[in-house]
């Protein structure tokens, strides 16, 4: 970064960082301060949460964003208004406290997890009759209650057929301390790689989805290259990895999937060119591309994801509430259905499977600059797919329809 350019992009992270601080505004501080069971006609969401936090002595917030010294866990349910009084994709935050569960998420039980046979407990009640597990790791500028609150929309959402787990690390939750949250994923590597552990070597447990948002997309992905490494591979019970918004340098996933090999989990990316948020991490980061904002009809990235056999779906066209666009992922009633319907049920996304019903068009690498002049073979929608399987589904598509347009050219010249 040039001494010209550094003005601009300071200017750019102050305002971002008022845009965050906007959205925060109004909410109350101790908000997972249980306050029982809430009312008939609001749903309730059992997490199992994991941290390598420090804990907070103040009332109601639990962890702070400082460093612990080894990793805690705690089952939190959090209540979640009907569906008639709040919009899908939103984080209703309280106002003041004590919240109203009829119209505000609320933090409705709390229980420490401190023994490996409360943990056992905990996947009992939860683990559903397909034994799937999701793993969230959350991303940048988080607090922990941020990503309690988050994943519960997410999981109520989704309507995701598995227990669901969250993995906080230390996030200061402040723009300025970038570097410090970044230092702070290293620093929760051996701690996630624990958890996973004890979810692959569970009997209970059949398979686990990991899904991971922003810049803990770095943490989930060096942890499973540390664990491929370290054993040669990736265990098998780790099937889907799901990366939204990933502000991993592409150079350095590059590397990441050549250390984690080809016997791998699949993989999805969320991408979004004008995610604003990595927009700043790229300049900040030598002005090396950031994952999660890719072109992937384009080269060199077009050819390096076929090859790989990256499902990327691309939300640059997806309008949603989030001022820098960073969070599509978690805000659109779209996606995280997809996200519970397919995703973490192993289900390919492609064009021969998504139809006009899920609302969702799939075209192939390379035609996305092409695809609105043949409405007939793909529909016009604000998500585009891009995978292997859609790409020759939809080359074969288009040579039948310039085969086509090409035979009504020659019966109407009469040549």
């Amino acid at each position: 970064m040039t001494n010209r350019e550094r003005p601009r992009v300071l200017r750019r992270v102050i305002m971002a960082g008022l845009l965050a601080l906007a959205g925060c505004a109004g909410r109350p501080e101790g908000v997972l301060l249980p306050g029982g069971e809430p009312p008939a006609g609001v749903s309730k969401v059992d997490l199992l949460v994991a941290t390598t936090r420090a804990p907070s002595k103040q009332p109601g917030v639990l962890f702070s964003g400082e460093r612990g010294s080894d990793l805690q866990m705690r089952e939190i349910t959090i209540s979640i208004p009907a569906d008639d009084k709040r919009k899908v994709g939103q984080v209703q935050w309280p106002e003041k406290l004590p919240a109203d569960p009829l119209k505000d998420f609320t933090t409705v039980s709390v229980t420490p997890i401190d023994s490996a046979k409360a943990g056992k407990a905990w996947l009992g009640a939860n683990l559903p009759k397909s034994r799937r597990v999701l793993i969230f790791v959350h991303g940048f500028n988080n607090r922990y209650e941020d990503a309690v609150y988050r994943f519960a929309q997410i999981v109520h959402d989704s309507k995701t057929d598995a227990a669901p787990i969250i993995f906080t690390w230390p996030s200061r939750a402040s723009i300025f301390d970038y570097s410090y949250d970044k230092e702070s994923t290293n620093y929760s590597r051996d701690a996630l790689e624990e958890l996973l552990r004890a979810a692959v070597n569970s009997p209970q447990v059949g398979e686990i989805t990991i899904m991971a948002h922003s810049m803990g997309t770095w943490l989930a992905v060096e942890t499973l290259r540390q664990m491929a490494i370290r054993d040669g591979r990736v265990p098998k019970k780790i099937q889907q990895v799901i990366l939204a918004s990933p502000d991993l340098d592409v150079d350095v996933f590059g590397q990441q999937l050549r250390a984690i090999g080809n016997d791998r989990p699949n993989f999805t990316l969320f991408v979004s060119r004008d995610d604003r948020a990595l927009t700043l991490s790229r300049r900040i980061s030598g002005n090396v591309d950031r994952l999660g904002q890719i072109d992937p009809s384009q080269e060199p990235y077009r050819s390096m994801l076929e090859k790989q056999g990256i499902t990327v779906l691309d939300l640059t066209a997806l309008k949603s509430g989030d001022s820098l666009n960073h969070g599509k992922f978690a805000e659109s009633p779209e996606v995280v259905q997809l996200i519970g319907n397919r995703l973490i049920a192993g289900q390919t996304v492609t064009d021969s499977e998504v139809g006009i019903g899920d609302r969702l068009g799939a075209v192939a690498l390379g035609t996305a600059q092409t695809v609105g002049s043949a409405a007939s073979i793909a529909v016009s929608t604000p998500i585009a797919v891009f995978d292997p399987v859609t790409r020759k589904n939809y080359n074969d598509q288009w040579l039948r329809f310039g085969s086509s347009v090409e035979n009504t050219a020659v019966t109407a010249t009469g040549q």
